[in-house]
C-alpha cells in the first residue's frame, strides 16, 4: 500500500489489515478502512487454531486478525460469532481424528492435532489469497475456486495465470484480415460468411452447443464482422462463462481443474493457451 502526494508516493510497512486493526486499537476512525464508532471496539476472527471442553462448555483458541499470534485467546463459543470460521474448523478437525483413527471430539486436542490445525488454517489462507490473485486476474465471468483437502501444499509454483496466447519465439500471431457482412449471422448467412469454410453451417446452435462432428474446424466471427457481440457464431471468444475450481487431486497427479456446475454435452468450457 501507498500513499500518494502529490509527486511523492510513500511505502507503507504494514498491510491493511494490520492498519484496520491499528485504527481499532486506537480508537481512530477511517471510511476507506470501515472503521467507525460502531465496529471500532470490534476485533474480528481470523482463524480458529484449537479446541477444549471444560466443564461442559466448548473453548476455542483465536487467533485474532491485525494482531500476532502471542496475542492469541481461549475464548468460549457463545462469545465468538463466525459460524463460517466454525465449520471449517470442524471440517478439518474432522478429517485430523478420522486419520488419527479417533472417534469424537476428545475434551482437548493433542500437541499434533492442535499444530495440523494451525497448518490447515494457514494454507486455508494462502489458497483465498491465490483465489482473489486470480479472479482479479481473469477477463471472464466465471468464477475461479482453489481447495486442496489432500494435503499441506499451497498454491503450485511457477504458475501463472495468464487471459491469452502465450507463443514460442519467432511465431506472430496475426489478425484477421476480413469479416462477414451478415447482420444475423445464423438466420441469414450471406455469402463468404465465416463459418464458409465448413459449406455455411453454423458450428453452434442457438446455445452455444457445438453441432459439428469433431475434427471440423471452427471459424468464429471476429473485429472486423459485422454482426455484433451476441452473434451466435462467437462462443469461445467470450471466455470461461462457468465457475471452476483448481483442485489437489488425490491420487498424486498433481493440481487439476473441476467444474462446480452442471455443464451440457457440446458446451465449450475453457481454452487452453498456457505452455
Amino acid at each position: 500500500m501507498a500513499e500518494i502526494l502529490k509527486d511523492c508516493c510513500v511505502p507503507c510497512k504494514i498491510t491493511l489489515d494490520e492498519l484496520e486493526a491499528l485504527c481499532c486499537r486506537e480508537k481512530l476512525c477511517c471510511q476507506e478502512l470501515n472503521v467507525s464508532k460502531v465496529n471500532d471496539s470490534e476485533y474480528e476472527v481470523e482463524f480458529l487454531s484449537d479446541y477444549k471442553r471444560t466443564k461442559g462448555e466448548e473453548f476455542y483458541f483465536v487467533k485474532w486478525k491485525g494482531f500476532p499470534e502471542s496475542d492469541n485467546t481461549w475464548e468460549p463459543k457463545r462469545n465468538l460469532k463466525c459460524p463460517k470460521l466454525m465449520k471449517l474448523f470442524h471440517l478439518d478437525l474432522d478429517q485430523v481424528l478420522k486419520r488419527q483413527k479417533r472417534r469424537g471430539i476428545p475434551k482437548r486436542l493433542d500437541r499434533e492435532a492442535a499444530l495440523i490445525m494451525v497448518q490447515k488454517a494457514k494454507l486455508r489462507q494462502s489458497l483465498h489469497r491465490w483465489e482473489t490473485h486470480l479472479n482479479k486476474t481473469r477477463n471472464h465471468p466465471g468464477r475461479i475456486y482453489v481447495a486442496n483437502e489432500v494435503d499441506l501444499d499451497g498454491p503450485p509454483k511457477h504458475f501463472t495465470y495468464i487471459n491469452n496466447y502465450k507463443v514460442g519465439p519467432g511465431i506472430v500471431l496475426n489478425e484477421m484480415a476480413v469479416g462477414c457482412e451478415c447482420k444475423d449471422c445464423l438466420k441469414e448467412p450471406m455469402n463468404g460468411c465465416c463459418p464458409g469454410a465448413s459449406l455455411h453451417r453454423m458450428a453452434y446452435n442457438d446455445k452455444g452447443q457445438v453441432r459439428i462432428r469433431p475434427g471440423q474446424p471452427i471459424y468464429e466471427c471476429n473485429s472486423r464482422c459485422n454482426c455484433g457481440p451476441d452473434c451466435s457464431n462467437r462462443v469461445v471468444q467470450k471466455g470461461i462463462q462457468f465457475d471452476l475450481c483448481i483442485f489437489k487431486t488425490e491420487n498424486g497427479r498433481g493440481w487439476g481443474v473441476r467444474t462446480l456446475q452442471h455443464i451440457k454435452k457440446n458446451t465449450f468450457v475453457m481454452e487452453y493457451v498456457g505452455e
